[in-house]
């Protein structure tokens, strides 16, 4: 577990708010205080927009405003996530310290404007940021209605200036020593790049070099060291004056810009900002890849992790923006706590009057007023809360664990490979993650750098690149009696995109039981099929379908499950088995429908002896498990099909706590059991 151990006390129930929009009108800010209270808002984030309110000139600083609004929240039980403001600088900053605006990847500087438009690298930037901290941490340090400290708001986006660039260059010398092992690692005889002094080195850019794949790899590792560095400076400011309360940076759906995992010691707690389009897709689609996003974000640091933003009603950045359909806000706010939120925190309190997110849905909308459908949305999912709070603090327990490698999807999205009109890695892992969670079982999302103990069945989807320990742990793993499922492509480079050499999966060839000859890419449209080998182990029966991606292997001491059905590879394995000291190696060679996983993945789970407490789950209904340390269980059963489904539940030792069920659950509802 990763972090301080943070528990506020209750779930949090509340979002961002931005007063300083409202200044002007005292009486909103006094009506606002009263809906907060209607809507059972017990928290809300304050300040990570605000610097120009806070400083509007170089070193005249205004807090009091901001003190004042805390005061009035605190004296109504509102506690606040108070923000550093550094997300957007004041105009007067980019005038007089122009070295702080981004320089892209074209080497162009940016003009002042958006958020997000800084150098990590700037000592200019880091000073302005160290002395804004610091004067917030003076004043709220020993506030008690100040709970936390949200860092900034989405760290993202990178820089290539010539400070940027000369940092690069001291982490890259520092990694790699000296020329000769940099060579060697990115490659460099490709192409005639070699290097002959650290100086040459620079950032990938289209104009420049954008094809040594080790290089663009570092690059990236780069980045997300140097925004990590960023975040320990601004935690650091803080702490240096005397805050001490916990810290946290608000993460995103899907994003690739950063390795969060690497971030896990960095603060105390994980958050993040969770924006579905709910009713673009089947609800029931949406709610299994949200899903898959919880449940990376709280195995970061496999404690609660807190939902900080979501909308309340429609957004208004997406390509369409959908209103939420009656009861889907809950449904989704639920579903949060299901896998281990101990919040449920919205953007935006207040609608903007002006600029880009002046659309964007609030809880109080431009009209004003407490009796309009969201608002009273909104109220439901505050009582729900209240009336969930003992689930605050638990944890999800999981014996199930899929990996999911921000690194290895750098590199297989890069690498030029049998692919490149789409290589499918994302939904390469949702397919054993969508098949172990319609078992109603918990999984952790983990990287290749979290230790493989306690659980009982791993599926490592696409383990292109292998990162340093992984395939000991693999090894010991299986060695030691668990199951474990690899798919294609799999242990084919070195953390700097090497290919390794003498035969793939590299390191492991002895484990699965066989080696990778060659892999063949389908054109779209075209596909083979995997047919059962007679009177298998697995006793599977019937044929699936696959696409994209088919691997040819020749066996050493694993069996063949399935086999290729057609085309030159017909009869070579296409699912395979080994036995690998007290445990088992399956390989999955190719990229197979959905429905093969959900067959193999319940037999594995079955032979590692996962705990399932729903013995079956119907097509579209979630089954998370919470569990305090005193043994009490809490199991939500949602629903997220269009029309209310048949469930046998386990009341016997797990009765129903919360919602009415009466052998069915409706339409996008939730039942929650209590038990041990």
């Amino acid at each position: 577990m990763r972090g301080k151990e943070v528990n506020f006390g209750k779930l949090l129930h509340g979002g961002d708010y931005n007063p300083e929009q409202w200044l002007d009108y005292p009486e909103i800010l006094e009506q606002d205080l009263a809906y907060f209270k209607k809507a059972r808002i017990n928290e809300v984030s304050l300040g990570m927009f605000s610097w120009a309110f806070l400083e509007p000139e170089e070193g005249v600083f205004r807090l009091e405003w901001l003190k004042e609004v805390i005061d009035r929240l605190y004296e109504n039980g509102i506690v606040v996530m108070l923000s550093t403001p550094t997300a957007a600088r004041p105009r007067w900053m980019a005038e007089k310290y122009p070295e702080v605006l981004r320089v892209n990847a074209a080497r162009e500087r940016n003009l002042y404007g958006e958020r997000h438009n800084h150098c990590y690298t700037s000592p200019v930037y880091r000073e302005k940021t160290r002395i804004i901290n610091t004067k917030l941490a003076e004043m709220f340090k020993d506030h008690p209605g100040v709970i936390a400290w949200h860092i900034s708001n989405e760290y993202g986006g990178e820089c290539h200036c010539p400070l940027c660039q000369e940092a690069f260059r001291g982490w890259v010398k520092k990694k790699y020593g000296t020329l000769d092992q940099l060579n060697r690692a990115w490659n460099t005889a490709f192409w005639s790049h070699t290097y002959q002094n650290f100086d040459q080195v620079e950032s990938p850019s289209p104009k420049g070099d954008s094809s040594l794949h080790g290089l663009n790899l570092d690059w990236k590792r780069f980045v997300t060291d140097q925004t990590a560095d960023f975040v320990k400076w601004e935690i650091k400011a803080l702490r240096d004056a005397g805050a001490e309360q916990p810290s946290t940076i608000n993460m995103m759906y899907n994003f690739t810009g950063l390795n969060y995992y690497k971030f896990a010691d960095v603060i105390d707690f994980v958050s993040w900002d969770n924006y579905p389009t709910w009713h673009k897709e089947a609800e029931t689609v949406t709610a299994m890849d949200t899903g898959m996003q919880h449940d990376i974000m709280r195995s970061i640091q496999k404690k609660p992790f807190y939902l900080m933003e979501s909308c309340p009603s429609a957004t208004n950045w997406q390509s369409v923006s959908k209103l939420k359909k009656p009861g889907m806000l809950q449904a989704a706010s639920l579903q949060a706590v299901a896998h281990g939120s101990d919040s449920v925190l919205y953007f935006q309190m207040r609608q903007s009057r002006g600029a880009s997110e002046k659309f964007h849905g609030a809880v109080i909308d431009h009209y004003g007023g407490s009796d309009t459908r969201v608002f009273c949305e909104v109220t439901k999912v505050g009582v729900a809360l209240e009336q969930l709070q003992e689930v605050n603090g638990s944890q999800n327990p999981a014996e199930a664990a899929v990996i999911y490698d921000v690194e290895n999807r750098w590199a297989v999205e890069d690498a030029a490979g049998p692919r490149n009109a789409g290589v499918f890695y994302k939904e390469t892992v949702e397919k054993p993650y969508q098949a172990f969670r319609k078992l109603g079982i918990n999984v952790d999302v983990i990287d290749e750098t979290r230790s493989l103990d306690g659980y009982r069945v791993v599926a490592a989807p696409m383990v292109y690149l292998l990162r340093e320990g992984w395939t000991e742990k693999v090894r010991n793993f299986v060695e030691n009696g668990g199951i474990f499922l690899l798919t294609y492509w799999s242990g084919i480079v070195d953390e700097t995109d090497l290919c390794y050499l003498g035969g793939t999966p590299h390191d492991l060839m002895d484990v699965m039981g066989f080696r990778s000859m060659e892999i063949d890419g389908l054109y779209d449209g075209e596909w083979n099929e995997g047919i059962p080998e007679p009177e298998n182990p697995l006793h599977l029966e019937r044929a699936y379908r696959c696409s994209h991606l088919c691997e040819l292997v020749k066996l050493s001491t694993a069996e063949a499950l399935m086999t290729y059905g057609k085309d030159f590879y017909e009869g070579m394995p296409a699912l395979t088995r080994n036995v690998y000291g007290k445990g088992k190696a399956y390989a999955v060679c190719a990229d197979f429908e959905q429905g093969l996983y959900d067959e193999v993945c319940r037999k594995l789970a079955e032979e590692a002896g996962v705990e399932r407490i729903v013995e079956e789950v119907p097509e579209g209904v979630e089954v998370t498990m919470r569990e305090q340390k005193d043994g009490t269980r809490y199991v939500f059963v949602q629903n997220f099909n269009r029309e209310a489904v048949t469930i046998q539940l386990p009341t016997k030792h797990y009765p129903v706590w919360q919602g009415t069920y009466d052998g069915t659950i409706g339409s996008w509802r939730t039942i929650v059991l209590k038990g041990r």
